[in-house]
């Protein structure tokens, strides 16, 4: 498994615009700047974002985007989820049902069943919150 770009941006952009919290909305362009990614894939990625009801945007002069719930509402399960798809680390666990017609007698597919749990199990277990005060520890040093 390996988390795109779109991926890591998400989170950046997320974690940007939970740092600045309030009712104004931030500019695509302030978070491009700061994060340095080109406006155009942050388009794309905030369209996703909106789209699945994570960011609200407001139009105009003074629009942007802010997030549609408090940071602590997010995991970055479900973040990576959206923007990444399915993280199942072999195909045949990607569905609900395994429809390999070695799954019977596959001595690997408990190893690979039990990392994707583990790697569900780590990435739900983290809220946009805990990045964003990663972030600000990391700042502080």
């Amino acid at each position: 498994m390996r988390i795109s770009t779109k991926g890591r941006y998400a989170l950046r952009l997320m974690i940007d615009l939970a740092r600045r919290p309030g009712s104004s909305p931030v500019s695509l362009k302030e978070v491009a700047a700061r994060q340095d990614i080109s406006l155009k894939y942050l388009e794309q990625i905030v369209g996703l974002l909106s789209k699945a009801g994570f960011v609200h945007s407001a139009r105009g002069p003074q629009g942007g985007y802010r997030l549609a719930r408090a940071p602590e509402d997010y995991t970055v399960g479900e973040i990576l989820r959206l923007t990444e798809g399915n993280l199942a680390p072999v195909a045949c666990l990607e569905g609900p049902e395994n429809h390999c017609e070695r799954c019977d007698q596959c001595g690997t597919l408990d190893f690979w069943s039990g990392l994707y749990a583990v790697i569900n199990q780590y990435i739900d277990r983290f809220s946009l919150a805990d990045l964003v005060e990663a972030e600000q520890r990391k700042e502080q040093k």
